[in-house]
């Protein structure tokens, strides 16, 4: 998948401009690039992924773009923290073929969401209709991913978009909000 491809997937989970976000499993930034397309040069996007190498990637970026990327090496499975956030919560987070990396998914979604402000989108890219592999080891199916939200306090998910996966399945985007408790 290219910037451009990544860019059309999510853009219907993604609304308005500007906003700090968070592209977990970020990898090569591919999906970190497509927010900072959708949500303008006003926008601030932590990628975070535990390769370090994966996320040297970012460094071949033009400097304008760079710039709105902060790198953050981290196992999103344990603790760690956003540098320079302080008490600020996030606009937005996305998941892009990455929480079903994560054995505790729920546990790991519950914690991260609390970074984003109430009313905030999370948003999944996920794979249904999938057994379990190496490259896809504890598949979120989309039937699955409403009692996943609503246990980590997020509203029931929407699925914005579809599409065949070329390696198995359908890849399905959903949004979710933070619920303002």
């Amino acid at each position: 998948m290219n910037v451009r491809d990544a860019v059309t997937l999510i853009s219907p989970a993604i609304a308005g401009r500007g906003g700090v976000w968070a592209d977990i499993g970020a990898g090569e930034g591919i999906f970190s690039r497509a927010l900072l397309e959708l949500l303008g040069s006003e926008s601030r996007v932590y990628a975070v992924d535990r390769d370090a190498s994966a996320l040297a990637a970012l460094d071949a970026w033009p400097d304008v773009v760079r710039r709105q990327v902060t790198p953050v090496v981290a196992d999103v499975s344990r603790p760690f923290d956003l540098p320079n956030a302080g008490a600020t919560l996030l606009d937005g987070m996305l998941f892009a073929n990455s929480l079903h990396f994560v054995r505790d998914a729920g546990g790991v979604l519950a914690r991260l969401a609390t970074w984003v402000k109430p009313g905030g989108r999370i948003v999944f890219v996920e794979y249904d209709r999938r057994a379990a592999s190496r490259w896809v080891p504890h598949p979120i199916a989309s039937a699955t991913l409403p009692a996943l939200t609503a246990s980590a306090g997020l509203s029931a998910p929407t699925i914005v978009a579809t599409r065949p996966s070329t390696y198995g399945g359908d890849l399905y985007v959903a949004v979710a909000t933070r619920v303002v408790v």
